[in-house]
């Protein structure tokens, strides 16, 4: 299988570091990677010589692969330089846009998304949503805490003492958890909130305080993902999260739904009614925001309170984000290739899931 990594021009991350090119041409497969495409990642090309791989021009990545491994689908104007067949690996959120597949689908190309393979027992190592929610609910509270204009921890001192700063996390799964922790550990008073009960016990092992709004509607067909809510249930929990609002520093939020806009959680009144100086980082951005006023890829302030839009937080941690995200292309690849083949083993639900476009014909159910 001849594999290619091509530059991600609008992100930090590389697709595949040097240890997975080692790992890839040893088992049979050859890698070309574009110069400097592991350079924002600081993974230099003579890293990946060293591992096996051959540096080219991006052109001739694009043209000559029968793989291409990448962070973000390639570009529409790109598509044309690619032959029929090639298997794009990426993140192409069938649910949410058709407008990444489509073109896929003309140009009789593959599409693997890795955004699909399913949260069982057997993917875990393969589930990249979980690798960058993780790092991004890190960051996001790195970032809350040097945008905020107060201490996050308790400060006692001869003049008087400072209260930890209250951090309101809004959706517990994996980057509301970690976010709770990295919170935590900076000494902050963190509360929790999510709509699925089994959280509870997730956010109070981390010393957090688990908010819950009596009534949520749970699928165990979700696979763990949050699901649409009555308008009930809306109207309550509307209700809490403006009296915690109030009262917060910080709020984290993470509330997304498979297929769905994110829920808007986080009013233009309720900010009006925030502390002067409060940060919120919306981790939601990406798919709407679960504040009113986002705006994704910026940094605003509105009433004092300054809101974070930022799809690429896992990307502000490059070097690890890297590593996780090329560790889960290649346990992904051990379960698709076969001696340097790729072996489509339709009873397998990971390649049933992940597989959204085989060969220009739309395989999974997105709508």
């Amino acid at each position: 299988m001849r594999i290619g990594i091509i530059n991600e021009e609008q992100d930090k991350r590389v697709a595949l570091v040097p240890e997975g090119a080692k790992q890839l041409t040893a088992e049979k497969n050859s890698v070309k990677v574009e110069s400097g495409a592991g350079i924002s990642a600081f993974f230099d090309d003579e890293a990946y010589t060293s591992a096996g791989a051959e540096i080219a021009d991006r052109k001739s990545i694009l043209s000559n692969s029968d793989m291409l491994l990448l962070l973000a689908p390639p570009r529409e104007s790109e598509l044309d330089l690619i032959p029929k067949g090639t298997i794009l690996v990426s993140s192409f959120q069938p649910f949410l846009d058709h407008r990444l597949i489509d073109p896929v689908i003309a140009r009789g190309h593959t599409a693997i998304s890795m955004d699909m393979i399913p949260r069982i027992t057997l993917a875990q190592s393969m589930d990249m949503l979980s690798s960058m929610a993780s790092l991004a609910g890190y960051k996001a509270v790195i970032e809350a805490a040097g945008l905020l204009p107060r201490y996050f921890p308790m400060l006692t001192t001869a003049a008087g003492s400072i209260p930890p700063a209250k951090v309101l996390v809004i959706g517990a799964g994996v980057a509301g958890l970690q976010a709770i922790a990295t919170a935590k550990r900076l000494g902050a008073s963190v509360e929790a909130f999510d709509t699925r009960t089994a959280a509870r016990e997730e956010v109070q092992s981390l010393g957090a305080k688990f908010v819950e709004v009596e009534g949520a509607r749970e699928d165990k067909a979700a696979g763990g993902y949050a699901v649409e809510q009555t308008e009930e249930f809306k109207q309550k929990q509307h209700e809490l999260i403006a009296q915690k609002a109030e009262k917060a520093d910080v709020i984290i939020t993470t509330a997304q739904i498979r297929g769905r806009k994110a829920p808007v959680l986080i009013t233009g009144e309720m900010i009006k009614q925030m502390k002067p100086g409060s940060v919120i980082v919306d981790i939601a951005a990406s798919t709407g925001g679960n504040c009113e006023l986002t705006v994704d890829g910026k940094t605003i302030v509105e009433h004092q309170v300054t809101i974070v839009g930022n799809s690429f937080l896992s990307s502000e941690v490059s070097v690890h984000a890297s590593q996780l995200y090329s560790k889960n292309m290649c346990n992904f690849m051990k379960v698709l290739l076969k001696e340097g083949e790729a072996v489509w083993d339709w009873e397998n639900p990971i390649i049933k899931s992940a597989c959204t476009v085989y060969n220009g014909e739309l395989r999974a159910e997105t709508k």
